[in-house]
């Protein structure tokens, strides 16, 4: 299966469960790791056949732009599903991250894979 990755997609949104997180907007790491069929559009150089990495992206900015979720378990499961809602999509995997969250690391999130079956 092929892979579309968007790397480091950055939102400013708000994420957390402690009050000050709810606060104001904080930085969200994203990636996504699209699993789809590229093969017609690498023949035919034509985007129809393939997934528009581009949409996805503006989706997923927007969304966790706008969410302010508690989780970052629960921002990701949203980001998945949004890409499994495009029918050319087969399997997501998505890593939802929080910079700076934990003192001494450079960020925590987590990754959860998802597919149609």
């Amino acid at each position: 299966m092929d892979k579309i990755l968007i790397k480091d997609l950055v939102a400013r949104g708000i994420i957390g469960i402690n009050e000050w997180e709810r606060e104001n907007p904080q930085e969200i790491l994203i990636n996504i790791t699209l699993y789809c069929d590229t093969r017609q559009a690498g023949k035919t150089d034509d985007i129809q056949y393939s997934v528009n990495y581009r949409t996805i992206a503006k989706q997923a900015l927007a969304h966790a732009e706008t969410a302010a979720r508690l989780t970052v378990e629960a921002l990701a499961e949203d980001i998945a599903n949004l890409c499994l809602d495009d029918p050319k999509v087969q399997k997501v995997i998505v890593r939802v991250e929080k910079p700076g969250a934990v003192r001494f690391a450079r960020s925590v999130g987590v990754e959860i894979e998802r597919s149609r079956s």
